[in-house]
């Protein structure tokens, strides 16, 4: 922070705001005329420095990717005296300059390489998933694999766009992670497709049951299984926004079924999922200087249709509800601790890693209706430890795990519980480059067959961060 002399400004109030959340974070520079703000989320920010005698400073459209250190300067202009000047008949008065339409491209290249000394299901092997490893005795084959993947590299587009009611902004990304049909392939996976107006947003994005601040900084791509993480086609609305922030929103609803020992039984072939109603989400984030508490809950409708005219009417519905309660605290220099607890029935599709929604329930006193439907408890939490050795060496150290109730339905073989630690050591040797070594460890446990096993990797990660924007003001 200099002034035009480059001498230092101490006392300087800077203030970040994302430009998608309107949340806000603040920092002073110091006697040196330097300054950090810390635990921004990834995203775009306009940045003001603010200081007495002074004209205000600003940087926009500045990237913050995450666990990516950002540099912005300023050099203050004195401000000018205050005079009030009657312009001379006839004479033009200059506009103020309009901010016109701006265009970000960002993203980052990466390189995964990976051994495994046990076994994972071959069509998640960059990822260190519990529900994906073997559900008995080498069902993945050999142990001891070694697997690379540039699957993580991440394409993206933003954009503001100033209109009469206000800033239209819309962001689009993709990385080339294949997931469904397309489990295991190197393709392209939409991640965000949103545009927002005021405090209306609509499209693709992090669902408002979640909190992607409790992510922590790993090179694993899935991330702690215990953890709230779904991205959701939704309107939403936030009327209140800022570090203290109110969100609702109407989500796509869909879920997934167990029909265990049933699955064969020609009856349930012709079961069809009915979303008559959207999920609704809502979310109360109360931020400080020390960090954030988040609350988030949900309540969701899944039903399911029986189209297949016999002498059985399987057909229902019921009800999933969940609360998420997290936090990141800020703790000494840049450390924080990522937390969360969360707990419902038949909100798994929300988790990070958690099979089915509902599960299949003996009902044999019901002659017509011989099996149910029955919203699966889960519980998951998170909790991380991140810390830097120095600005350019960082680590982060963490365990989550998710439980589940099963259903008396479901096989001996379903999952039931699932475990994930890591600890890693990571190296910025200049800016928008990391590299870093991580191991990881998980287990899975079945519902009723008394079988667990461990997985335990090694994982080595190279990033290139790149971003540049185009327009100005006009």
């Amino acid at each position: 922070m200099l002034d035009e002399s480059k001498v230092a400004v101490s006392g300087v109030t800077i203030t970040a705001r994302n430009l998608a959340s309107g949340f806000r974070q603040s920092a002073v520079s110091n006697a040196s005329g330097l300054f950090r703000i810390g635990g921004l989320p990834a995203g775009a920010y306009d940045v003001t420095a603010e200081t007495s005698g002074f004209g205000t400073g600003l940087v926009s459209g500045v990237a913050v990717a995450a666990f990516v250190a950002t540099s912005v300067d300023f050099v203050l202009k004195a401000a000018a005296p205050e005079t009030v000047e009657a312009p001379s008949a006839g004479s033009p008065v200059k506009p103020e300059p309009k901010p016109g339409p701006r265009l970000q491209i960002y993203g980052f290249t990466v390189l995964n390489l990976i051994y495994d000394f046990k076994q994972v299901d071959p069509n998640w092997y960059d990822m260190e998933r519990p529900s994906k490893l073997p559900a008995f005795p080498n069902e993945f084959g050999e142990n001891g694999n070694f697997w690379a993947s540039v699957r993580q590299s991440r394409f993206g587009v933003r954009s503001w766009l100033p209109t009469g009611l206000g800033e239209v902004r819309t962001e689009f990304e993709f990385d080339l992670v294949g997931v469904g049909a397309d489990a295991g392939e190197t393709t392209f996976h939409l991640r965000q497709a949103w545009g927002a107006l005021g405090p209306f947003l609509a499209g693709q994005t992090y669902s408002v049951f979640m909190d992607f601040d409790v992510f922590p900084r790993s090179l694993e791509y899935w991330g702690p299984n215990g953890m709230v993480f779904y991205r959701n086609v939704q309107l939403r609305w936030t009327p209140i926004q800022g570090d203290k922030r109110l969100l609702f929103a109407l989500e796509r609803p869909g879920a997934n079924g167990d029909s265990g020992e049933f699955a064969g039984r020609i009856e349930l072939q012709n079961i069809q999922g009915h979303y008559p109603y959207p999920d609704f989400t809502a979310q109360y984030h109360y931020g400080e200087s020390w960090g954030h508490v988040q609350l988030s809950g949900i309540v969701r409708y899944i039903g399911w249709t029986d189209t297949l005219e016999d002498a059985y009417d399987l057909s229902g519905h019921t009800i999933g509800w969940g609360l998420n309660l997290s936090s990141v605290l800020r703790l000494s220099g840049t450390s924080k601790l990522r937390l969360e607890a969360t707990y419902g029935r038949g909100i798994e599709t929300y988790m990070r890693d958690a099979p089915v929604d509902v599960g299949a329930e003996h009902n044999f006193g019901d002659p017509s209706r011989p099996v149910v439907g029955k919203a699966l408890p889960v519980f998951g939490m998170v909790a991380f430890y991140d810390f830097d050795w120095s600005d350019r060496l960082r680590s982060a150290v963490g365990y989550s795990r998710l439980d589940m109730e099963n259903s008396d339905g479901q096989l001996p073989t379903a999952f039931k519980s699932g475990q994930y630690a890591l600890a890693n050591l990571l190296f910025y040797p200049v800016k928008n480059v990391m590299t870093g070594l991580e191991f990881q460890w998980g287990r899975r446990a079945n519902f009723s067959d008394g079988f667990q096993v461990d997985d335990y990797r090694i994982q080595f990660s190279a990033r290139y961060d790149f971003s540049f924007e185009l327009g100005a003001n006009r």
